[in-house]
């Protein structure tokens, strides 16, 4: 079965060439991301260009967009077919500030495993991650050193 130029492939062929759960693409299409054609017999048939826009959701995901972000960054994507060049390249430019965003964290993260556990110096008193008398909480809620906060040790009374 066909539609154009753009070949109608079954549930289960979708799920096996994308790795994802048959239940994942109908709650995919529940929201709106991709589109299903119904069979004579009322089946699901996905257009191959499905697997792009799939492979699309996953990788969003894997990059920390929330399915409400991704389906805005679908919405200027054809659903038919399979996007050109420019149309790709014109999301990929939000998913550079997404890339450099978690290489700034993650690069963060490695700085404070390599200070604090890297150095072997096991110290209570101004260990970052020890945070004596949890005196970070006078920062506020949530992960205060993540923000950007810096330790203040608390004295020790030892």
């Amino acid at each position: 079965m066909e539609v154009g130029d753009d070949e109608l492939l079954p549930i289960g062929t979708i799920a096996r060439r994308s790795g994802i759960n048959a239940s994942a693409l109908r709650y995919y299409e529940s929201l709106g991301l991709i589109e299903s054609v119904r069979s004579s017999a009322g089946h699901r048939r996905y257009r191959r260009s499905s697997l792009r826009r799939v492979a699309y959701i996953v990788f969003a995901q894997r990059l920390g967009f929330q399915l409400d972000e991704i389906a805005g960054q679908l919405d200027g994507l054809p659903k038919h077919h399979a996007p050109t060049g420019e149309e790709w390249n014109s999301l990929s430019k939000t998913w550079i500030n997404r890339v450099d965003e978690r290489i700034e964290e993650l690069t963060h993260l490695r700085r404070s495993l390599e200070s604090c556990i890297g150095c072997g110096c096991l110290s209570m008193k101004v260990c970052n991650v020890f945070n004596r008398a949890d005196c970070i909480s006078q920062k506020g809620p949530g992960p205060r050193l993540w923000l950007g906060d810096q330790l203040t040790p608390a004295k020790d009374s030892e």
